[in-house]
């Protein structure tokens, strides 16, 4: 990696990335990695649209995992008030709402260890009725079966989205009751039933960055890179044990973007939670670093997103536009 233009002529899709190949890219002068995930970004992407989603909790908190970070677990004093399931037509409005904001894409989140079938039911019959609204749909459920994977497609799901959040290696200072494997598998089920993937991490949770070269190892070299890559910076909640974390660098968290980027050429790599505390300078040093792809709207699952007034101004100011559905599909995002 010390002569970063003979990675300037091709960005091949590849499975095989050993984790020294990938500390090399972090390692690499800032503006030389910019330049590279920049030209892989051109390659594969309008480098001035960004795709726009709207993230909506349908069922909150009383979740049974440990996840360290989580304001829904029932482990935790958050703060949180439970909600049961919301009502097919609530979400179906919200997100008729959504797509008039300017989403193309609706993501519903659930806070289940893993849906139960009379839940699923539900879930189904909102996957249809968004869909139907021409925009791609999103859900967060937990962990799926292949059964529940396929019941999800046949309704016409595109995406299941479910978080790998950081490396192997660190996954047991985070979470205990969900192995890594569990959560490799539910992305199996997925694949297997046809569907899209929605996998990323969350980075600032007291990892080393081996654990961040570990996370996109994890996701780069899968079967099949996700369509989807959501990078999250960190939203400590205070009563939950990652509560009084320490911000990470953000130009860390750039150079992480930029090597998803890179890694990944073809994915949507989407800036998630943790944007309401992100300067606008910093946004587009994220873009520029290959970042498209964002959620739209007040309010992720329970903690502060940036106002979709601010994003606006902030797309006029870069001149980024959203990215509009071509297909009527449906992409469905997965807590955890």
């Amino acid at each position: 990696m010390s002569n970063p233009g003979a990675l300037t002529a091709d960005f091949p899709i590849r499975n095989d990335w050993s984790l020294a190949e990938i500390e090399a890219l972090f390692d690499l002068p800032f503006n030389d990695l910019l330049f590279l995930a920049q030209q892989c970004h051109r390659q594969n992407f309008d480098a001035n649209e960004v795709q726009v989603s709207t993230l909506l909790n349908i069922k909150t908190g009383a979740c049974p995992e440990d996840c360290s970070y989580c304001s829904q677990s029932v482990r935790y004093d958050s703060g949180l008030e439970r909600e049961k399931l919301m009502e097919v037509d609530e979400v179906v409005a919200a997100a008729s709402q959504a797509q008039i904001d300017g989403a193309s894409r609706f993501c519903m989140g659930a806070a289940w260890r893993a849906p139960r079938d009379r839940d699923l039911d539900v879930v189904v019959k909102m996957v249809e009725e968004v869909a139907a609204l021409g925009m791609e749909t999103c859900v967060t459920a937990g962990m799926l079966t292949d059964s529940q994977a396929s019941r999800l497609q046949e309704a016409g799901l595109d995406y299941y989205n479910h978080n790998l959040d950081t490396s192997p290696e660190f996954y047991g200072e985070v979470i205990t009751t969900r192995t890594y494997e569990d959560r490799l598998e539910t992305l199996e089920h997925a694949r297997n039933a046809g569907l899209k993937v929605c996998s990323g991490g969350i980075l600032g949770m007291g990892e080393a960055r081996k654990d961040r070269v570990g996370l996109l190892a994890q996701l780069a070299n899968l079967p099949q890179h996700p369509q989807s890559v959501p990078i999250n910076m960190l939203v400590p909640v205070p009563g939950t044990p990652l509560g009084a974390s320490e911000p990470l660098d953000p130009l860390e968290f750039v150079r992480t973007v930029a090597v998803a980027r890179i890694m990944m050429p073809k994915a949507h790599v989407r800036l998630s939670a943790g944007r309401e505390s992100m300067s606008d300078e910093l946004q587009g040093l994220c873009f520029l670093a290959g970042a498209n792809s964002i959620f739209y709207g007040d309010k992720l699952l329970t903690t502060a997103n940036a106002s979709a007034e601010r994003d606006r101004a902030l797309f006029k100011r870069l001149g980024i536009r959203p990215m509009q559905v071509t297909e009527g599909k449906v992409a469905v995002v997965v807590n955890g």
